[in-house]
C-alpha cells in the first residue's frame, strides 16, 4: 500500500467530493513532479492543496522553505504529524481564494515558486488570482485538467484560445511538463490531468500602453463566438459600428476578422488604439 493510502486509512478519512479531492500516491511520479516543478536550490515554495503531504515531502527536499495552504481542516493534524521531521515546512489552514496572499507569503524569499494540486473547478480563478496578485512569483507549477492545459497552450484560432490562454501567454511562457492519467490518483478523477509549468516572464510578451484596456479588449474578442471583432467591440463597448471599424482600421486589422483569431500582438495594437480614447469608452 502506498504511503498516501496508508495516511488516509490511518486518519480514517473520507474523500470530500465537494472539495474535489483526488490524491496522488505513486512515489516515483511524485518525485518526478517535484523535479518538473523546477525548484531552484534554496528557492521558497507556496504549495496549494498539499492533501496528505505526499508531494510536500519531495518539495521540502528541494526547496528552501515550503508554505503549504490546505483548505480541509481535517488534513492539518495529519500533515503536521506525517511531516514533523521537515523543519523547512509551515502548514496553514485556509482557502487560497480568500486568504491575504501578500500577508501569508511575506516571510518567503522572493521570488518564490507556486506548486498546486487543487480542485479543477478553481483552476481558472486561481491562476487569474495569482497572476494578478502583484506577488513576486518565479513560476507556477500546476496539476490541471488536461482540457485546461490544452486551452492554456492553444494558439489563435484554436478552439481553446481565449482569455485564460491570453493572460497566461502574456505573463508567462507555459509548457506541458507531464501527462498524468486518472489512474495515478485516489480516488481516480473522471478525466486525465496535465502537470503544466508557467515560468513568469520578466516583462510581458507584448508591450501595451494600457494593460487594463488590453485585457478588456482581449475579453471582448470572445464575447460572441464566431462573430467578427467589430461586432464584439460594438456589443462590449457599446460602440457605433463606424467607430469599431475605425479602431480596427487604425490597428491595421481586417474589419471582417473574428475575435478568436486575433493574436497577442494584434490585440495589443487594437488595445493601444482604443486606449488613446479611453475616456470616451
Amino acid at each position: 500500500m502506498s504511503k498516501t493510502k496508508e495516511r488516509i486509512r490511518e486518519g480514517n478519512l473520507r474523500y470530500k467530493q465537494s472539495l474535489g479531492q483526488n490524491f496522488l500516491y505513486d512515489e516515483e511520479l511524485l518525485a518526478s513532479l517535484a523535479d518538473a516543478a523546477g525548484i531552484r536550490p534554496g528557492e521558497d515554495v507556496l504549495e496549494i492543496g498539499p492533501g496528505c503531504g505526499s508531494l510536500t515531502k519531495h518539495l521540502c527536499r528541494r526547496a528552501g522553505h515550503v508554505l503549504s495552504v490546505e483548505l480541509d481542516e481535517r488534513l492539518i493534524p495529519l500533515l503536521n504529524a506525517f511531516m514533523a521531521e521537515e523543519k523547512n515546512l509551515t502548514v496553514l489552514q485556509g482557502d487560497i481564494m480568500a486568504v491575504d496572499l501578500p500577508k501569508i507569503t511575506e516571510p518567503l524569499s522572493k521570488p518564490f515558486a507556486v506548486v498546486a494540486n487543487i480542485p479543477y473547478y478553481i483552476t481558472t480563478p486561481l491562476i487569474t488570482r495569482l497572476l494578478t496578485s502583484g506577488l513576486d512569483i518565479s513560476r507556477l507549477a500546476l496539476m490541471v485538467q488536461k482540457e485546461v492545459a490544452d486551452k492554456i497552450l492553444s494558439s489563435p484560432g484554436d478552439e481553446g484560445w481565449g482569455p485564460l490562454a491570453i493572460r497566461c501567454r502574456y505573463m508567462c511562457e507555459p509548457y506541458r511538463a507531464m501527462e498524468v492519467p486518472a489512474a495515478c490518483f485516489t480516488p481516480p478523477p473522471k478525466v486525465d490531468s496535465t502537470f503544466i509549468v508557467l515560468p513568469v516572464r520578466e516583462k510581458p510578451a507584448v508591450e501595451v500602453k494600457d494593460e487594463e484596456m488590453f485585457f478588456r479588449v482581449s475579453a471582448a474578442a470572445f464575447a460572441l463566438r464566431r462573430k467578427t471583432m467589430v461586432n464584439n467591440l460594438c456589443a462590449t463597448f457599446r460602440a457605433e459600428r463606424a467607430q469599431a471599424v475605425q479602431w480596427m482600421t487604425d490597428a491595421g486589422l481586417d474589419e471582417k476578422v473574428r475575435g478568436e483569431r486575433l493574436s497577442l500582438e494584434e490585440l495589443a495594437r487594437l488595445a493601444d488604439v482604443m486606449a488613446e480614447g479611453k475616456e470616451s469608452i
